[in-house]
């Protein structure tokens, strides 16, 4: 089932544009830094957006959580993050597609201090669907949809990021 179209989530991103340069005074100290797989997709579309807010480029840079998570067995092969710039004493605005339990979240910022210690770490997501089992709040959300634990939500980037949520 369809639960946000391409255009919803275009005009989505744009909001979420405005309010993360709004709080941060602008861009300038800002390192966009999206969650590997569908994370990077959606951190690339949402700089797009800032970046015509600011009027310059930002750059993105992708993170892998894969050997930091606590709910995979045995050796996980790890990808490459690929670290754009500095992120040491600049605020990091990390970026996922979907928040569920808050385990890739956690993960993530175990991840982020191999890197460097961001000043601050803010967390951007499309879709909040409850159901968390660590701390995790992200600072902007998208849309928040209430989901059953065992419904699937699926972000499609390949079109435009719909939003699909489907019996699990």
């Amino acid at each position: 089932m369809l639960a946000l179209s391409p255009e919803h989530v275009r005009r989505t991103l744009t909001r979420l544009a405005y309010e993360v340069v709004e709080r941060n005074r602008g861009a300038s100290e800002l390192a966009i830094v999206g969650i590997r797989r569908r994370g990077v997709a959606l951190a690339e579309a949402l700089a797009e957006e800032i970046s015509a807010v600011e009027g310059r480029a930002l750059p993105v840079s992708a993170l892998d959580t894969t050997p930091y998570r606590d709910d995979l067995e045995g050796n996980v092969p790890e990808e490459e993050s690929a670290m754009r710039g500095e992120i040491a004493g600049r605020d990091v605005l990390l970026v996922d597609d979907v928040l569920f339990t808050g385990r890739t979240a956690r993960a993530a910022l175990d991840a982020l201090t191999q890197h460097g210690r961001p000043r601050s770490v803010q967390l951007a997501i499309l879709i909040d669907r409850g159901h968390r089992e660590y701390p995790i709040r992200p600072d902007y959300v998208g849309r928040t949809l209430q989901t059953d634990s065992k419904e699937r939500v699926r972000v499609d980037p390949d079109s435009g990021f719909a939003v699909y949520v489907d019996d699990g």
